[in-house]
């Protein structure tokens, strides 16, 4: 019924649908983005069950969303190009983490640190500003795959796979978005000044990168398993690198496993609901 309601409304051609699936994600992610208006101090136990859920949604989705489907499209059904796609979408990642700190400093203010390297010590002007910089770059570059990831889906042509998918990266959207959030307001920006500020940014990433995705599938076919292997290599990297970690680092690894657990539940009832 949700698949039949939203190609009554989208129609069928894989461009339109894309850009519509960008459209949902980022209206979830200022949705998530803007609880922070109501809920003012959401309390760690709550947010590392929140980001474990989002990384469950995207654990799963990244296998039977992108992966899986993407071998299915494979002529002869070889994995090569689909595995081939997942180490270059994290080797992307990795790289561009290089040039962009990592997304845990915005949500949790701490910087990484090791023995020979400690922590760089800002005066409290220059380190708000630079909060602010690093996370608009940082969670950019977060925000990539999951666009990228749903312009993909759609553009394979498989709509309820795709939806599925849309869904599920748009639900994951919106604990990320509250957990930004309170990172912003943590730097010193405004909850409603930032509320619009997060619609915005997640507008000109997600929505654009879905429509790049759907069009690149679609005008070169055969690149379809190779894109879907970037978007889910990409997903993979964030989860094990950003999100798991950080979930752990404040005593409630327990309650994030358990979220996690969630959102691989949740996600596989999505994909066999839709896709079927």
């Amino acid at each position: 019924m949700i698949v039949d309601t939203f190609v009554d409304i989208v129609g069928t051609d894989p461009l339109m649908q894309g850009l519509a699936g960008g459209v949902v994600i980022a209206v979830l992610n200022l949705f998530g983005a803007s609880l922070v208006l109501v809920w003012r101090n959401p309390s760690e136990r709550a947010m590392d069950a929140a980001l474990g859920f989002a990384a469950g949604v995207m654990l799963a989705a990244s296998f039977t969303s992108l992966i899986l489907p993407g071998i299915d499209a494979t002529p002869g059904g070889s994995p090569i190009p689909v595995l081939s796609g997942v180490l270059v979408g994290g080797l992307f990642l990795d790289r561009a983490d290089v040039i962009v700190p990592h997304a845990h400093y915005l949500l949790t203010g701490r910087r990484r640190q090791d023995a020979a390297n400690p922590p760089e010590t800002l005066p409290v002007s220059e380190e708000k500003l630079a909060s602010l910089v690093l996370f608009v770059l940082a969670i950019t570059l977060h925000n990539m795959p999951e666009g990228l990831s749903v312009g993909v889906g759609f553009g394979s042509g498989d709509t309820g796979n795709a939806v599925a998918l849309m869904l599920a990266i748009g639900i994951q959207n919106i604990p990320e978005g509250l957990a930004v959030s309170v990172a912003a307001i943590n730097a010193g920006l405004d909850r409603r000044a930032y509320a619009v500020f997060a619609g915005v940014r997640s507008g000109l990433v997600e929505v654009p990168l879905a429509l790049f995705g759907a069009v690149a599938v679609s005008v070169a076919a055969g690149v379809l398993p190779y894109a879907m292997g970037f978007a889910a290599g990409a997903m993979l990297f964030v989860i094990s690198d950003e999100i798991i970690p950080e979930t752990h680092t404040r005593g409630h690894e327990r309650l994030a496993t358990l979220g996690t657990m969630g959102g691989i539940v949740v996600m596989l009832f999505l994909d066999v609901s839709l896709a079927a």
